[in-house]
C-alpha cells in the first residue's frame, strides 16, 4: 500500500507504554474525540538519536495539547523494552510508546527497512477526520524538528493557505 495524503490514515490497534501502564491504543479513537495525530516512528529503543527525537516531544507535549494534537511514537520495541527504557535511562513520558513487534504498522505506513527490520525516522500528521496531511521520512541518522512539526500542525489547523516561514499569529494567504 502506498500511502498519500488526503487519504485515510491505516487505522491500527495496538500495546503500548505510558507512565507505568500498559495499554491498548487504536489510531482512530483519537479521531473519534476530535483530535488531531501526529504519529512519529524511531528506530529502536536504547540508541543515540531516538532519545533526542522522543524527549523533544516529550518537552513540547504542553504545546501539542494546546494545539489539540494526540502525539504517539511508535518502534518495532515492545511494549515491555519500552517500560524499561522509560523506567531507566529515558525518563517517563507523557504519551504512549507503542509497540510494533509485528511490524504490521510499520509495513501499514510504508517505512519499514526489511532488511534491518525497524522503521525509518517518519512522522505523520493525521487531522480529526483521519485523513493523512503530511508525513516526511528521514534515515536513520538525523533527528526531526520537532518544532516545525507543531507548526506545521497549526498551519493545516487555520484551514487557509500559508506561506513560507509561516507561524501562528501571522497572517495566511
Amino acid at each position: 500500500m502506498v500511502l498519500q495524503i488526503g487519504q485515510k490514515a491505516p487505522d491500527f490497534t495496538a500495546q503500548s507504554y505510558m507512565k507505568g501502564e500498559m495499554k491498548e491504543v487504536t489510531l482512530s479513537s483519537y479521531a473519534a474525540a476530535g483530535k488531531w495525530t501526529v504519529l512519529f516512528f524511531y528506530p529502536l529503543d536504547f540508541t543515540f538519536v531516538c532519545p533526542t527525537e522522543i524527549k523533544g516531544f516529550d518537552a513540547m507535549i504542553k504545546d501539542f495539547e494546546t494545539a489539540n494534537v494526540q502525539v504517539l511514537g511508535a518502534s518495532v520495541d515492545s511494549q515491555y523494552s519500552h517500560q524499561a527504557w522509560c523506567q531507566g535511562s529515558l525518563g517517563e513520558l507523557s504519551f504512549p510508546l507503542i509497540s510494533d513487534l509485528s511490524h504490521r504498522i510499520s509495513r501499514d505506513y510504508g517505512i519499514l527497512n526489511e532488511e534491518k527490520g525497524l522503521a525509518y525516522r517518519a512522522v505523520f500528521i493525521i487531522d480529526p477526520n483521519g485523513v493523512l496531511r503530511s508525513y516526511l521520512v528521514n534515515d536513520l541518522s538525523v533527528g526531526r524538528n520537532v518544532e516545525e512539526i507543531l507548526r506545521t500542525v497549526q498551519a493545516f489547523q487555520t484551514g487557509s493557505n500559508c506561506p513560507v516561514n509561516w507561524k501562528p499569529g501571522q497572517a495566511t494567504l
